[in-house]
């Protein structure tokens, strides 16, 4: 077991490592950070004559500080003067003593702009989460105990609506119904204390979850009934015990694989997937954060953002291949 979890923790590593290298790289190649720091002074010609004597500095900029100073500054500042294999390694070693860096334009440190907007998108997560697996469970269970029949029916023809429909329009219907309308839940975020936030994200949680609990429902029923052909279904029958304990007790748990592996690629991506839903409900999220730093150029808080939602990804992942051994051993030796 340990060598196991030394093994995924490697990998976990170097995926987090190759996931920041190519950000790191496509921001820093897509455009000039230098341009996102000081503006049209990047684009100033002579301040190589100026570093070099040859010319005089302007003096445009507010205060005594000439624009060729400006420029420099903040190339030695944000290490914009060194090559980008060398920021990188020296924006890891930051990484690794908690310093995402600083953000061009509010200059606030990023690990703090992380840490007022994540745990808003987290426990967005969790909320959207519990809807799902609180109602493709049962409903998934009932269907493949009843496959074919009335309720097999219905609830097929319910998950296949709810994943036919967008959760942007999703949420503009539900918001209409229950907050604009009739005024059940709140229209917006609201962070006055513990309970007021979780009332206020139960419509994006309801509008999130819905969706993701018809294809938890669908993929549980559909392994369901594939392991009531097993074997040992059919022996735990002949021993005289009811289809519902066969149901609960033997089929159900080798039947989770697929939706535990499911769960934990859906978990990793709605901390910076319910973008959409943030902006619908006015939720100061990582989602909505990442939105404004890209319309911002703010090459910081994107890196940084790219970096949490990188490692809670990979993290939840980890946590499932861990389960996977806790439901079947052999998994260890894969």
């Amino acid at each position: 077991m340990t060598r196991y979890v030394l093994r995924r923790v490697v990998q976990l590593i170097a995926v987090l490592l190759a996931v920041t290298f190519l950000a790191f790289s496509a921001l820093n190649f897509l455009g000039d950070p230098l341009v996102n720091v000081v503006g049209p002074l990047a684009a100033i010609p002579d301040c190589d004559q100026v570093e070099a004597g040859l010319r005089e500095d302007t003096f445009s900029t507010a205060g005594n500080i000439g624009d060729c100073e400006v420029v420099r500054l903040a190339r030695t500042q944000y290490n914009l003067d060194k090559p980008v294999p060398e920021r990188y390694l020296r924006w890891v070693g930051d990484l690794v003593q908690g310093d995402l860096g600083t953000s061009f334009q509010t200059g606030l440190p990023v690990s703090e702009i992380v840490r007022e907007k994540l745990p808003k998108s987290l426990l967005l997560m969790v909320m959207a989460e519990l809807v799902a697996l609180s109602l493709a469970i049962p409903v998934g269970v009932a269907a493949a105990y009843r496959a074919g029949r009335r309720l097999d029916r219905v609830t097929s023809i319910g998950s296949f609506g709810l994943l036919s429909v967008p959760n942007f329009a999703l949420g503009v219907i539900l918001l209409q119904l229950f907050a604009l309308r009739n005024q059940w839940l709140p229209a917006s975020f609201d962070d006055t204390s513990l309970w007021s936030r979780v009332h206020s994200l139960i419509l994006p949680a309801v509008v999130l979850g819905l969706g993701i609990a018809a294809s938890y429902q669908r993929l549980l029923r559909t392994d369901l009934l594939t392991t009531l052909q097993e074997d040992f279904v059919h022996m735990a029958r002949a021993k005289g015990m009811s289809d519902r304990h066969v149901m609960v007790r033997h089929a159900l748990r080798p039947s989770l694989f697929s939706l535990i592996t499911l769960f934990g690629l859906n978990t990793g991506a709605l901390i910076g997937g319910s973008l959409v839903v943030e902006r619908i409900y006015s939720i100061p999220g990582i989602g909505s954060e990442i939105v404004t730093a890209v319309i911002r150029d703010d090459f910081p808080v994107v890196l940084g953002s790219v970096v949490v939602i990188a490692t809670g990804f990979v993290v939840i992942n980890f946590l499932v291949d861990l389960l996977y051994t806790w439901l079947d051993p052999r998994v260890r030796a894969a």
